[in-house]
């Protein structure tokens, strides 16, 4: 598998999924409708998720903020200033 196609963190979509069919499920159970409620779950859970568990914006870097620039880059532009 190629480096460029792993993906750390994630924009909360998958983690938003499972949360919402568990939700779908529970109370698609209670209500006796199941084939109601899991696409309803899903649909907010994938709605839903990348608002409440925001991932990194691509290029960020997570320790200081930075948009992707490698310690060469840095250097050189305090070198310029």
């Amino acid at each position: 598998m190629d480096d460029k196609n792993k993906k750390e963190g994630g924009n909360g979509t998958s983690l938003g999924m499972c949360i919402g069919l568990a939700i779908g499920s529970a109370v698609g159970s209670a209500t006796g409708n199941l084939g109601l409620w899991i696409p309803i779950g899903l649909a907010f859970g994938l709605v839903l998720g990348p608002v409440i568990f925001p991932g990194k914006e691509d290029g960020e870097d997570e320790e200081d903020g930075t948009e992707g620039k490698t310690e060469k880059e840095e250097s050189e532009e305090d070198q310029d200033n």
